[in-house]
């Protein structure tokens, strides 16, 4: 029974929010505007810049990252990780690089060779327009990756609009041009002409990584649903001075979770309540993060999805690895997330307490098996 009402709840919330739609607090903005249909939303929510402060970073910065994730010393391996997005961010490069250097991370230009972006044909010209919160999470997506992969190359494909079928070119592209990994930190209600391009997402030679959402427990977001995604959820992360780590995280209350109405179980997954694919695999931090974004005044903090799916796409690159969702499943490598839960509404009541939008031991969708306890499980 428990199952069926599981089912039925998922599927009842997204008939009222859409799957991916931020979760905005007080004093926050959206980035980007709600999704229509046949279209991707970004996932990031953004606190503007306050004047005086706004040339100080406040947040969670790179080297807090690297503490609280125990990612080994050096840069790692020399892999190209791609970021999907949409509309131009001419800041780009130069915001990434004055992230990079606060936080003592090596330069990341065009000059070098590290740094490419390209419209979603694969040429440097005519990039697309500019829209102010899709250059905020393209922002976030490469200073994300560069957190945890300081040594990777980064190539953004950007998307004439966040139409889906304009997002699947610029997977196929990213691909073409050699890219190992690709991030995806937007989102849409799964529907069947969502999953008619899911080939798109599906390639033998490169890891795909996508947010789950940030509408808390709700439908399954697109194309975080699909079992060939590595499906990444969100936490709050804190200081604990009184544990072996020094750090705790609890579920962030707007991570993605749900059951998916149309892709069926992966082997790999073994949950009891949801028939079909479960979103989410892993998780990591997704409040409060460090960014500097010129078009916006300077160092600001974000929230979202946005933030842990690059960052889980950087340590795939940061090890070289080709991962595929289900090799995560019976893995070491994670830490456990216990507490908290993502229908803060409810406090959990939507799902009746179950693992779906409650932090349990071991797997619960909120934040999948867990997040990154050094590079090992990728």
């Amino acid at each position: 029974m428990r199952r069926v009402l599981c089912a039925f709840f998922a599927v009842a919330a997204g008939l009222t929010a859409v799957a991916g739609t931020a979760t905005a607090e007080p004093g926050q903005r959206v980035a980007c505007p709600d999704d229509k249909p046949g279209y991707v939303r970004c996932l990031t929510s953004y606190t503007p810049a306050v004047r005086g402060l706004a040339d100080v970073p406040s947040g969670w910065g790179a080297t807090d990252l690297a503490a609280a994730y125990r990612l080994p010393a050096g840069g790692g391996a020399d892999t190209l990780v791609a970021i999907s997005i949409a509309y131009d961010a001419p800041n780009l490069e130069s915001d990434l690089n004055t992230y990079r250097a606060q936080f003592g991370l090596p330069a990341c230009t065009t000059a070098n060779g590290c740094f490419r972006k390209v419209n979603q044909r694969g040429d440097a010209t005519p990039l697309p327009a500019f829209q102010s919160g899709w250059a905020i999470e393209s922002t976030l997506d490469v200073s994300m990756v560069s957190a945890a992969c300081p040594s990777c190359r980064i190539l953004v494909v950007e998307a004439d609009n966040p139409s889906l079928e304009n997002m699947a070119a610029t997977e196929e592209t990213a691909v073409r041009l050699g890219a190992k990994v690709v991030s995806n930190s937007y989102g849409a209600r799964e529907t069947g002409a969502a999953l008619a391009l899911s080939k798109s997402y599906t390639h033998a030679g490169a890891t795909i990584v996508a947010s789950s959402g940030d509408s808390g427990f709700t439908a399954a977001s697109y194309p975080a649903v699909l079992s060939s995604v590595v499906a990444v959820g969100g936490t709050t992360l804190t200081r604990d001075e009184g544990t072996a780590r020094g750090w705790s995280e609890t579920v962030w209350q707007g991570s993605g979770s749900g059951c998916s109405a149309y892709v069926a179980k992966p082997r790999w997954q073994k949950d009891k309540n949801c028939g079909k694919r479960t979103v989410a695999d892993v998780a990591a931090v997704a409040e409060t993060l460090a960014l500097y974004v010129t078009d916006v005044g300077g160092w600001i903090t974000v929230d979202g999805t946005s933030a842990s799916a690059p960052f889980v796409a950087g340590l795939y690159g940061r090890t070289g690895h080709l991962g595929k969702p289900g090799d995560l499943y019976g893995r070491t490598g994670f830490f456990d997330v216990v507490t908290g839960n993502n229908d803060p509404r409810f406090n959990g009541d939507k799902c009746g307490g179950d693992y779906l939008c409650v932090a349990k031991p071991g797997y619960d969708a909120p934040t999948g098996l867990g997040t990154p306890d050094g590079v090992a499980a990728f």
